[in-house]
């Protein structure tokens, strides 16, 4: 592929900074490659965006039925950010006609993103356009619109249960490595019925230990790996509660796999164990056979740091 017809966008890195990403697009203008049915709303020029990362960005700024789109060529790369406007949780207009400098507007996104956008004083009226084309693309229920996966309406050959491939999520994570194995120790459900098929675990565990493990785990809900840094390889890891119940009761099995977990990786010293419930609610597990993590039987680990109930976690977004 040629230069031409490369455009050079730019996406959030996991340290939240953003970094060049390269998109093969038909052409390098400033509008977006449109989806069959999407159409352009409005454009305007000389659009200031406010990046939180790199500063006021000066580009134009697309509103189709889909998406909004902003692109700033007086950097190299270009700066390219592409929202889906079904990402928008609300949309607000900031200062106005008797504001001094500039007149923007904010979209508070779900995936807590908060962005603003300013035009100059004398485009009130632009914004105004714009704004109330984002309230009602953003929201088409509300207003009476059907949304626009339905309007898109591509239909996929492929057979919906096949379109998750855990092994090739696994491989573009860069998974199995020198530390992580996949193992089909649960090839039939027999381990763990909530789980998947398909799991990584650290190599240096075999898949009898995992038995073993999985004893001691709530619905065998061992600990797995579910993400891994492309770089530092830390991991985040999914489990249920050990079943220690009142009596403090231990697996030797259950805390050399959390070792395991911990030298997976040269760089870590410590375990960071986050538990999905109030503090109350983890004790009161107790009763019933289950519990939490001590520090005495793991030691290297920071035990625990609880989220508080899931709802709250999600209102918090």
């Amino acid at each position: 592929m040629s230069s031409d017809n490369v455009s050079i966008s730019t996406e959030f890195s996991p340290e939240g900074r953003p970094k060049a990403v390269a998109k093969g697009l038909r052409d390098s203008k400033e509008e977006p490659q449109l989806l069959p049915k999407e159409s352009v709303q409005d454009m305007a020029k000389d659009v200031t965006y406010i990046c939180p990362y790199i500063g006021a960005l000066r580009g134009t700024l697309t509103v189709t039925n889909y998406r909004l789109f902003f692109k700033c060529t007086d950097r190299e790369p270009a700066f390219v950010l592409d929202l889906p406007l079904g990402v928008v949780s609300r949309v607000e207009k900031i200062g106005g006609a008797s504001s001094r400098g500039e007149v923007s507007y904010g979209l508070v996104c779900k995936d807590i993103r908060n962005l603003r956008f300013a035009h100059k004083q004398m485009e009130d009226s632009l914004r105004k356009s714009i704004f109330e084309i984002l309230m009602k693309f953003a929201f088409p229920v509300s207003n009476g619109l059907t949304i626009f996966a339905f309007e898109y309406g591509q239909v996929y050959p492929e057979n919906g249960w096949k379109v998750y491939d855990a092994q090739a999520e696994y491989k573009r994570q860069g998974l199995p490595n020198e530390s992580w194995r996949i193992t089909k120790v649960n090839d039939h459900y027999e381990l763990c019925d909530t789980y998947p098929s398909t799991l990584v675990v650290p190599v240096n565990i075999p898949d009898e230990e995992l038995k073993r493990v999985a004893a001691f785990r709530a619905k065998g809900r061992i600990p797995v790996l579910s993400w891994i840094h492309p770089e530092s390889q830390a991991t985040v890891i999914r489990c249920s509660q050990p079943m220690v119940g009142v009596n403090g009761k231990r697996s030797k099995d259950d805390e050399k796999y959390l070792q395991t977990i911990m030298d997976a990786n040269a760089q870590s010293h410590k375990l960071f164990i986050f538990d999905a419930r109030p503090s109350v609610n983890a004790a009161a597990n107790k009763m019933k056979g289950g519990g939490y993590e001590s520090e005495d039987a793991y030691q290297n680990a920071e035990l625990p740091q609880y989220l508080g109930h899931i709802l709250e976690m999600l209102w918090t977004f």
